[in-house]
This record gives structure tokens, C-alpha cells and sequence, in this order.
């Protein structure tokens, strides 16, 4: 089957699934301004994922926001510098259920089922060519080079939200949805310890690092996940002299807690646990790291020039004439440049667009206490999500308007498990959110849709007996 017909048989397979396909919401305006019914903040795969969702449920009046210039949505093209992705191929989540829309039907269609069978894990940048064409063949509305600065209720009632963009423009919708990635909830961490250096001698794992210009230079790497092997790998293959690995856990971690969490119980189900056993949860699998995949350590161990050390968590770093000097507990060690792998903190008070909603959203810090040597801090801070990843507010009848705004990213994962986090968990949270958004605007309509029923008059009975060549036969 070439990528044409492909594509021919999605068209024709969506008019299979389509009932029913009239309209339902009732179309807004204010102050004469047309109110979308949602607006989705990111356009990489979980945007995506939302818009289609939504289409589907005959929810049309939508927008796809993306701050990135046409090609550079998500990170497969920017930041995320590993080879392949880290999830099995045959998972996907963005297909919602049509097989025609999946990784391998449309990898098949253009290099056959013999490539497909013979294919690993998914290189990214093939990843990143899937979710292109999964944009153009469903017609997803996405706008690039937008980025919403903020968000804030605009009447009285708070039932309408406005949305402003850096291009001086305001969007009015009734829902919004954050698909705003792995720092949508927060920020990128770097660790007090580098507060006093200069841009120039270090980078986080998400910036745009010249890796060209660590051609022979001593590169320090501090974290043991998959990012830090892939930025070590990286600074490795562009010709570093040296490059040191460095984590403050006493050894480095062999078994991934995530691959034990991909069952279909879990996956769909862990939202539903009590706070504590979901609690329970998520600090265990913190607890337990999460090691690079087998071919990520070997890209960097192939090299001669890379180390690892183990209890050596960065206490100072000097900056000196002759580059940078780490102090860490069992050695000091020499770089030209530092790459912080430290992840991520969860902050909504850090999200331009959150500045107005942050105050009032329920954090689990206010929904839940942990017992005594159970405390996380980090995990502390991630907003307490409903059932359809809505925030929920701090105090019930203040800001109650954050509940039309949507977290369907990384910080949904302590309250609704990998759903938004991964591209396995997506097939089970995707679902969840679209249900969240479509019970969220039909009550809102609840009255109107009632009057609408009660003025219905189509009849469907038209005559009481058959035409006379119907009697006749």
C-alpha cells in the first residue's frame, strides 16, 4: 500500500466511526468576538493527539497554538539528542484507536513491512516525520510561532478565558488545554551550586548547546538519566577531549521502574488509586532512577574518553583561569564545560501563561500530607489534577475558573500516571482528557441543549399509512 491510498483509507475509514456527526456546542461570541470552544497550547504529539481527539467529538471551533517555527514542534528536532526513541515502535498513542493512523502503517506504506520488521526503536527524526504527516492527513489546525504569554478569565462569570500571544493578540475560549511538554508544569532545574556562572561554561540538557564548540574541550555532565548519556554521547561524537559523567546515588541504577509501569492496569487505572497509594507510587519509582536504555550507555562507554563516577554530586565550582574546578564528595575535577541533566522542578508560578492561575490552583501539597518519611518536596509541588486533567482550585469558590484549564503534561504524572507523560501512556490519558473537555462544555450547555430539546419538532413520522405503490406491491 503506497502513502496515497494510506491516506485515502483514512479518509474513507473516519466516515465509518463519524456517528454521530452533527454539531452540538452552542457558538459563543463577547463583546462580539468569536469564543472558541477550546484552544490548545503546543503542537507536538500531545497537542496533536488533543486536537484529534477533540475533531472527533465534533468539537471544530479549536486552535492549535505552537511557539516553535513550522518543523521544530516538540523536541525530536531540537533538544532531545538521543538516536531512536526509548519506547518499544509498536506503541502509539495518537491513532486513537484507526490502525491506519499508526507508527507502522505509515512507516510501512512508505518502506514496506520488511523495513518495518528489520527496524529497532524508531530513530526521532523519523518520529518527527510521522507526526508531520499525521498533522497534514487529519487537516490539524495549528498555528506556529505563537506563544501564549498569558491566560486569564475575561467576564464576570470566569465561563470565558482569554488567551494572549506575544504577537499582541487575545483569543477568547472556554476551555484550554496545556500540551505543553515535559516543563509545562515548571522549569528546567540547574542547581543553585551554578548560580554564580556565566552562560558561556554551562547549559541544561534542553538548551541549544554548540556542541561543535566542544571540540577538544573537558566536558562535566552532571545526572544519570537517559538525557545526561545522550548529551554526553553527543559531546563525545562532536570530538570533546574528555568527558565526565557524574551522579550523587552511590552506584548507577540497572533496572528502569518504567518499563514495569507499561500494563494496561496501571496505565489506565492508576488515576483512579487514593492519594496515598498514588503517592506511594510515583516516590517509589523516584526512589528506584531511571538508567539511559542499553544502547544509549554503550554510545557512550564505546569511547575511551568517557568516565562515570558515583557519589559525586557537585558541592562548589570554582571558575578559574584555567576553566572550571568541581569539588564534588570523592574527587576534584577539571572542565571547560558543565551540562546540567538535573530535570525538571514543578513551578507554576513559573509559567508566564500561569502568572494569574498559579495562586489558585490546588498544588498536592494542599490535598494531601504525606507520613513521616514519606515527604517529597518535588513531588509536593505538582498540581492535583481531576479526572480530566483539569486543574483544580486551591480554595473552592476562589478561582474556580482554573478548572477550564487542562495540564495534559508532564506535571499530570503523580496525579494521573504516565498518561501525559509518555507515548505509551498517551493511547489511556488521551481519552480521559478529551471525556474531561466534552462533560466540562456540556454542562456548561446543559440549559440551552434542554431548551433545544424541548422545541424540537422534526417529526418522524409522516404519514400513518405507506405511499399508495408501497400498499400496491
Amino acid at each position: 500500500m503506497s502513502l496515497k491510498e494510506l491516506e485515502d483509507r483514512i479518509r474513507r475509514e473516519q466516515t465509518f466511526t463519524e456517528y454521530p456527526n452533527r454539531p452540538w456546542l452552542v457558538p459563543r461570541t463577547h463583546a462580539g468576538v468569536e469564543v472558541l470552544d477550546v484552544v490548545i497550547v503546543g503542537g507536538g504529539q500531545s497537542g496533536l493527539a488533543a486536537a484529534y481527539g477533540l475533531m472527533r467529538e465534533r468539537i471544530t471551533r479549536l486552535v492549535v497554538l505552537d511557539a516553535s517555527p513550522r518543523g521544530s514542534e516538540g523536541p525530536w528536532r531540537t533538544f532531545a539528542r538521543m538516536r531512536t526513541l526509548r519506547t518499544p515502535k509498536m506503541g502509539s498513542g495518537l491513532d486513537l484507536g484507526n490502525p491506519a493512523l499508526t507508527p507502522q502503517a505509515w512507516y510501512e506504506a512508505q518502506y514496506g513491512q520488511r523495513a518495518w520488521s528489520e527496524l529497532g526503536k524508531i530513530p526521532k527524526a523519523v518520529w518527527h516525520d510521522y507526526l508531520d504527516w499525521y498533522r497534514k492527513v487529519l487537516a490539524i489546525p495549528v498555528r506556529n510561532g505563537v506563544r501564549v504569554t498569558r491566560i486569564k478569565p475575561t467576564d464576570q462569570n470566569h465561563q470565558i478565558l482569554e488567551v494572549h500571544t506575544d504577537a499582541q493578540e487575545v483569543l477568547l475560549a472556554r476551555r484550554v488545554v496545556l500540551a505543553t511538554g515535559l516543563n509545562g508544569s515548571g522549569r528546567w532545574y540547574v542547581p543553585d551550586v551554578a548560580s554564580h556562572l556565566t552562560s558561556e561554561y554551562f547549559g541544561h540538557t534542553e538548551a541549544d548547546i554548540d556542541f561543535d564548540q566542544l571540540r577538544n574541550k573537558r566536558v562535566g555532565v552532571l545526572g544519570g538519566g537517559a538525557s545526561a548519556f545522550d548529551n554526553a554521547a553527543t559531546a563525545l561524537e562532536a570530538g570533546a577531549a574528555r568527558v565526565d559523567l557524574c551522579v550523587r546515588i552511590p552506584r548507577f541504577p540497572s533496572v528502569n521502574p518504567y518499563k514495569w509501569l507499561e500494563f494496561s492496569g496501571f496505565l489506565s487505572a492508576y488515576h483512579s488509586l487514593p492519594d496515598d497509594k498514588r503517592w506511594r507510587f510515583m516516590r517509589q519509582v523516584s526512589k528506584m532512577n531511571q538508567p539511559p536504555p542499553q544502547e544509549t550507555m554503550w554510545r557512550c562507554t564505546q569511547h575511551a574518553n568517557f568516565h562515570m563516577h558515583a557519589n559525586a554530586q557537585w558541592l562548589h565550582i570554582a571558575q578559574t583561569a584555567g576553566g572550571l574546578v568541581v569539588h564534588t564528595p570523592v574527587k576534584t575535577l577539571e572542565f571547560d564545560f558543565l551540562i546540567f541533566a538535573t530535570g525538571i522542578s514543578n513551578d507554576l508560578a513559573k509559567r508566564p501563561e500561569l502568572a494569574d492561575a498559579a495562586p489558585h490552583i490546588a498544588l498536592w501539597s494542599d490535598c494531601y500530607a504525606p507520613p513521616e518519611g514519606e515527604r517529597d518536596e518535588g513531588m509536593a509541588r505538582a498540581p492535583y489534577l481531576g479526572k480530566g486533567f483539569e486543574f483544580k482550585p486551591k480554595t473552592p469558590g476562589h478561582g474556580d475558573w482554573v478548572s477550564r484549564l487542562h495540564n495534559f503534561n508532564y506535571g499530570a504524572t503523580l496525579s494521573m500516571g504516565l498518561s501525559a507523560a509518555s507515548i505509551t501512556g498517551m493511547k489511556y490519558g488521551i481519552r480521559k482528557l478529551i471525556d474531561g473537555v466534552v462533560q466540562g462544555l456540556f454542562l456548561e450547555d446543559e440549559q440551552v441543549l434542554f431548551e433545544q430539546l424541548v422545541g424540537y419538532d422534526e417529526p418522524e413520522i409522516v404519514h400513518i399509512y405507506p405511499p399508495a405503490a408501497v400498499t400496491a406491491a
